[in-house]
């Protein structure tokens, strides 16, 4: 009992010190390492040690793959291709149906794009269109930044399920978890949606902002005109959707069955779809969407943007290996993993803690690194340690991580401030939506879990 205690106080700390007195996670989590490490009894000698292993052990895994994949997505919103993004989907869609547009242009964009400017940058997109269609911007708000978050959570190079992926020892199989990840955020998306249209005859009841950024009063044909010639649908969607197919051929060809042989070229798909390898030719594929005439200045530039970016994600990734390393090495795994057993908890207990996380102290990411390393050591007793396992995993805490967004997560300000909603509107429409999203999402994966291990 006392081993429980001993980590329910540990994530107390975390909580209380994020939260209260707003301390970064990169140090509450390696703080609280050090504080797991000396209450469970590790010698003295061997505590630095195991911290730091832990800290390079997963950021050697992920930590390049995670500044790639922010560089690009850096490259893709200063070139305009979030843009070219939005309007292709509006060419195959039309019109009809303004929150499913809204939601699937979201649900694009964040897969390279963080949520949070992906809101930014699509908003005139979004208040243009409800003008247009005589929609409700409070449901379209709400449909675009469910459709942003699904894949924010669940699917890499997003670096929230990167990082938990690596914690769970699946940097190598990252394929199959953009494949379920893919079919689970759109799931999530869907229910987002269809609660977004709930508020179809409501209208925004807060205070104009003079203060927001220029994107929010220009309408969207002046926005796509401050950035120039806009990139083809081909060079916007390629940097990112490429390197996806490479890692899913390499899952693919990676199979114990070996379904493409293997000769050279089952060996040049495994090289080709490594996602540090898939990552740098989306990154090269990048390259065409630069515009100025000094365009190795740019690219630089760009890096310098994406590598500032990454760096807080980086320690906190580093600061979230080092935590599970600590706890690995301590009795807590098996004392834990068959008490659970018992309880009958299994795939929910990943998913309970990251929303009790999330919800306390406001970040995806973190929830997800924090749970992802904590969870690591107790995959066995947990009955989730095949490698679909560890994928319902990956999921379950990506579907903790986004229940709830509410007023300490800065994307919950991000749309209620954009979209001219109160708090009081904001928490009924944003934040209940984000519920729905995680509780359903959570739901698919305890239906998978039942069918797939």
């Amino acid at each position: 009992m006392s081993l429980i205690l001993i980590l329910l106080a540990v994530i107390a700390f975390i909580v209380i010190t994020t939260t209260k007195f707003k301390i970064h996670p990169f140090l509450a989590l390696l703080m609280s390492a050090f504080i797991a490490a000396f209450a469970y009894g590790l010698p003295p000698e061997s505590i630095a040690k195991t911290i730091a292993s832990g800290f390079g052990g997963i950021l050697g895994y992920i930590g390049l793959v995670i500044v790639l994949g922010t560089i690009i997505g850096v490259i893709l919103e200063k070139s305009g291709a979030a843009i070219t993004m939005a309007d292709s989907v509006i060419k195959c869609l039309g019109q009809r149906f303004p929150t499913l547009t809204m939601s699937i242009i979201g649900y694009l964009v964040s897969i390279p794009v963080f949520c949070d400017s992906g809101f930014v940058i699509l908003n005139s997109l979004k208040e243009s269109l409800a003008k247009r269609m005589q929609t409700s911007s409070v449901a379209m708000s709400v449909a675009l930044a469910t459709g942003l978050y699904a894949t924010h959570t669940f699917v890499p190079p997003t670096p929230g399920p990167i990082a938990a992926a690596g914690n769970l020892g699946l940097e190598s199989n990252l394929g199959l978890v953009i494949g379920v990840g893919i079919f689970v955020a759109a799931v999530a998306a869907i229910a987002g949606m269809l609660w977004a249209s709930r508020f179809s005859d409501v209208e925004p009841d807060g205070i104009e902002n003079d203060d927001l950024t220029p994107a929010e009063n220009q309408d969207w044909q002046t926005l796509k005109a401050s950035y120039g010639t806009l990139p083809s649908p081909t060079q916007a969607f390629a940097p990112i959707f490429v390197p996806i197919v490479l890692i899913c051929f390499a899952s693919i060809a990676n199979f114990p069955s070996q379904p493409l042989g293997s000769g050279n070229f089952q060996a040049t798909l495994a090289f080709l779809g490594q996602p540090l390898t898939a990552l740098f030719i989306g990154l090269l594929l990048a390259t065409r969407l630069l515009k100025s005439e000094q365009k190795i200045t740019e690219f630089s530039e760009r890096i310098s943007q994406g590598i500032v970016a990454a760096a807080p994600i980086l320690l906190i990734t580093g600061a979230g290996g080092a935590f599970g390393a600590v706890l690995k090495a301590t009795p807590l795994g098996e004392y834990l993993g068959t008490t659970l057993s018992a309880l009958g908890v299994g795939i929910f207990m990943p998913f309970i803690v990251a929303a009790a996380l999330k919800s306390a102290q406001g970040s995806s990411t973190v929830a997800l690194v924090t749970t992802s390393a904590l969870v690591a050591p107790l995959l066995a007793q947990l009955g989730l340690d095949s490698e679909m396992g560890r994928v319902l995993t990956v999921m379950a805490i990506g579907a903790g991580a986004m229940t709830v967004s509410h007023a300490n997560d800065s994307f919950f300000w991000v749309v209620s401030q954009f979209s001219r909603m109160s708090v009081g509107l904001a928490y009924r429409a944003q934040t209940m939506a984000t519920l729905v999203q995680g509780v359903t999402a959570m739901l698919l994966v305890y239906l998978l879990s039942l069918v797939l291990l």
